[in-house]
């Protein structure tokens, strides 16, 4: 049965935020880059088979496919690869969100210079309050740390999925999800095999816990969020999109808690709350 479409972008968020889990899970036992292409590679193959046995229509425009696979290049292989490096070189998990966390107020930059979209000041009030909030939940996890080396990949990921969205929207905002992910994933696995083979060792301890990852994000990441975060972009504003990021990190905080036992403070709870207002503001359409 499908969900309604109200609650798909909620959805969205629950998915995209146990990426984090799933890296917590799964790093220990691979380099990121690694773990990153051996997820892309059973992403293409399973998503292969599924367009050729569904018979799914391939774009018949070259221009489309290229777009296509430079949006690929821009939300995966920057955006993952980013993330999954910074965490691994030690940037903890809610300050690499927060970081990320910043990508709906340059999308809504972005998005008037290059899409004509308008944010009105509503949409802006609330994009700042989302930035807050996700300061407020990740503040405690700051510390002392000295962060300026590691926050480079976190950057990189930031621009890389504001791109990648900003792209999609305006150069491929239609395509079949199936032979799509294909064109997407192909490129990004070239790029991400070449990086990998050139800087880390590739080895892998094949856990019980690195295989449970690599499945729970091949399998609702890649085809699950995915799959959604392109609907969303086919359906929605780029601002609209964008601002469901400042629910991820306040999502990860929350189910780090349930899994892990992670801890909640007073500021992380009031940081949700105003997370939330800020996103239910940013997403009233611009008159």
């Amino acid at each position: 049965m499908r969900p309604p479409s109200s609650m798909l972008p909620f959805l969205f968020v629950f998915l995209w935020s146990t990426g984090f889990i799933g890296a917590k899970f799964g790093l220990p036992y691979a380099e990121p880059l690694t773990f990153l292409l051996v997820r892309y590679l059973l992403v293409l193959a399973l998503m292969t088979a599924l367009a050729l046995a569904t018979g799914a229509p391939w774009p018949s425009d070259g221009r489309q496919v290229l777009h296509i696979g430079v949006s690929g290049l821009l939300v995966h292989a920057l955006y993952l690869g980013g993330v999954f490096m910074a965490i691994k070189h030690g940037l903890p998990a809610g300050v690499t969100a927060l970081v990320v966390g910043m990508q709906p107020l340059l999308t809504a930059a972005g998005a008037g210079f290059l899409l004509g979209e308008r944010v009105s000041p509503r949409q802006w009030l609330g994009l700042v309050l989302g930035l807050a909030g996700v300061a407020l939940v990740v503040a405690n996890k700051l510390g002392d740390r000295p962060l300026t080396g590691m926050l480079l990949p976190a950057i990189t990921a930031l621009l890389g999925i504001t791109l990648g969205t900003l792209y999609q929207k305006r150069f491929c905002p239609h395509f079949d999800l199936r032979s799509g992910s294909v064109i997407q994933f192909l490129p990004t696995a070239i790029c991400t095999a070449l990086v990998a083979w050139s800087t880390e060792s590739m080895h892998i301890e094949w856990t019980t816990e690195f295989v449970f990852a690599l499945l729970w994000l091949v399998l609702v990441l890649s085809f699950g969020a995915i799959s959604l975060l392109n609907l969303l972009i086919r359906s929605g504003s780029a601002v609209n999109v964008a601002s469901l990021f400042y629910l991820t990190p306040p999502s990860t905080a929350l189910i780090a808690w349930l899994v892990f036992g992670e801890t909640l403070g007073g500021l992380a709870v009031g940081g949700m709350v105003l997370a939330v207002a800020g996103v239910h503001l940013a997403r009233v359409p611009a008159r």
